[in-house]
């Protein structure tokens, strides 16, 4: 046993030296940053100029989406054969005067398979439903002294109070987070074929399954208002949420807070944690072919501004961080202001930026985007969660 919890010392020593030391390499100058020659993402790849809906819908989504999945994340597969939900009662309920608590069991099957995962969900107590729900992928482990929930990262006290259902998942219930172990879940038990593919599911695609299969249960819930489901991540499950609302338009609002390279920041400014950086270090999230664009962004035939026009018209929203340099505050700002273009050019939204972000004062709170930055390190904090309960006040219907 003591070998053993030596070898895990060991590993992330390693993980922590290589963080630092690719931190370290990174640049964080913007004068060095290159010129920005991004891809139009209202040109189709036969050169048609696309300016209204029908064309964008039908020619020029499809394929971003394709571009996205073939390039950067990957397949997220949605077949499966059999879904079943059954509750359990194994933990204590942390909040008994504010919630419900229901423990449910999600088993899906497919070609004589299955696999189990857990979600746990509160439901106000004081207040008459069906309500909103908030889903929040935690990339965080089980809790190791059986908790179900910490308020620092996920404020459930607060989000019960104002009304909202809330439920969170593990994500390494359905992929571990582990370049040696992700595929000890939904990717060797129902989806093998995925294995070796170019462009096969990885980790992110087994989140944003595990986030659909939420939503599964969400919707035939009498007590959700699946219509009004708001679906968060942070870091790596920001990327993961990002990726998954593309894939499936039942979540009516997308959080992602300080999710960087291959989230809300442009790969092509190379700043902060880069396209080799990442893969370097988390081989297991994306698309094997995005490997083939390490230290050659300006090859990529999307970026990130491209992202949040596969999730309109439905509402988006982005933060940073000032301390959190790495993910590059400036390029994930960048991301949602290029972006926003398909919100107003296309589906015809109000949305108004400050033109430069350095002048930024507060946050952007428009009509289904919305961003802002704070103070601070690499977190999800209170008051993100602040600032973000406002936007989705003002964009929920």
């Amino acid at each position: 046993m003591k070998t053993l919890i030596n070898y895990f010392i060991l590993l992330l020593f390693i993980q922590i030296s290589m963080t630092v030391q690719a931190q370290n390499q990174a640049n964080y100058d913007e004068s060095k940053v290159p010129a920005l020659v991004l891809p139009d993402p209202f040109v189709s790849e036969k050169g048609m100029l696309i300016n209204n809906l029908a064309d964008w819908e039908k020619i020029r989504r499809p394929e971003i989406f394709h571009l996205f999945e073939s390039v950067v994340y990957g397949i997220l597969p949605k077949n499966f054969d059999a879904i079943s939900f059954e509750k359990v009662n194994e933990k204590e309920n942390p909040y008994p005067d504010l919630a419900e608590l229901e423990e449910v069991n999600i088993t899906v099957s497919r070609n004589g398979k299955s696999h189990t995962m857990r979600i746990n969900l509160f439901l106000p107590k004081d207040k008459k439903g069906p309500f909103p729900v908030i889903l929040l992928i935690n990339y965080q482990p089980t809790y190791p002294d059986g908790s179900l929930v910490d308020e620092a990262f996920w404020p459930v006290s607060e989000l019960l109070k104002r009304g909202y259902a809330t439920a969170s998942f593990h994500a390494e219930t359905v992929a571990p987070d582990n370049n040696e172990t992700y595929k000890n879940g939904i990717i060797n038990t129902l989806y093998p074929e995925q294995i070796g593919m170019p462009n096969g599911m990885k980790a992110y695609g087994a989140w944003g399954w595990g986030s659909m299969r939420a939503m599964d249960y969400f919707e035939q819930h009498p007590q959700i208002d699946s219509k009004k489901s708001i679906l968060v991540g942070h870091s790596r499950t920001g990327k993961a949420a990002l990726w998954t609302s593309a894939n499936d338009p039942r979540w009516a609002i997308t959080y992602a807070n300080e999710s960087g390279c291959g989230g809300a920041a442009l790969s092509r400014r190379k700043y902060g944690e880069t396209v080799e950086a990442i893969n370097n270090r988390f081989p297991y999230w994306f698309a094997d072919n995005f490997k083939k664009y390490n230290g050659k962004e300006e090859t990529l035939p999307i970026d990130q501004h491209m992202l949040p026009g596969l999730i309109a018209p439905r509402a988006i929203y982005y933060s940073s961080a000032k301390g959190d340099q790495w993910a590059d505050p400036k390029g994930e700002f960048l991301g949602i202001k290029l972006g926003s273009r398909v919100y107003s050019e296309i589906y015809g939204k109000k949305i108004e930026f400050p033109s430069e972000f350095e002048t930024l004062k507060s946050p952007i709170h428009q009509e289904s985007v919305g961003y802002h930055i704070r103070e601070g390190e690499h977190n999800l904090t209170w008051e993100d969660w602040s600032h973000f309960l406002e936007f989705v006040g003002k964009n929920l219907k």
